[in-house]
This record gives C-alpha cells, structure tokens and sequence, in this order.
C-alpha cells in the first residue's frame, strides 16, 4: 500500500498534518514521543543491569558441599 509513496507524497503529508494539528501541538507530542523513548531506553538498560547481577550472583554463591561445611 506505501510501497509507491516518495518524497513528494511524504512532503504532502507532513504539511496536511502541520496544517491539521499546527505547529505547537506537533512539537508537544514529538517531546512526549522522546521522553517515551528515552524511558524505554532506561527500562531497557535496567533490565540488563539486573540480569547481570542476578548473574554475578549466582556465580559468586557458596558452591561447597553439604559435607565440607563446619
């Protein structure tokens, strides 16, 4: 369906929505899209960090047997 769309049709639509919503509104909703990003990011970033502990973690627990424990 946008297999055909150039740049003249993209030029278009930008100015149909620059037109529809004005140029305030687009520039507040293309800041919450990058705090959206950004938060994303962080919780991505968060999330590696606690798999790596849990990681560490799990290497560094006591591995001595049962037996050998005083």
């Amino acid at each position: 369906m946008l297999n055909n769309v150039g740049l003249p049709g993209l030029l278009l639509i930008a100015i149909v929505v620059l037109v529809l919503f004005g140029r305030g509104k687009i520039s507040s909703l293309m800041g919450e899209v990058g705090k959206g990003i950004t938060a994303f990011k962080r919780g991505v970033d968060d999330g590696k960090k606690e798999i790596d502990e849990a990681a560490k973690a799990e290497a560094a627990r006591d591995v001595t047997p049962e037996n050998d424990k005083v």
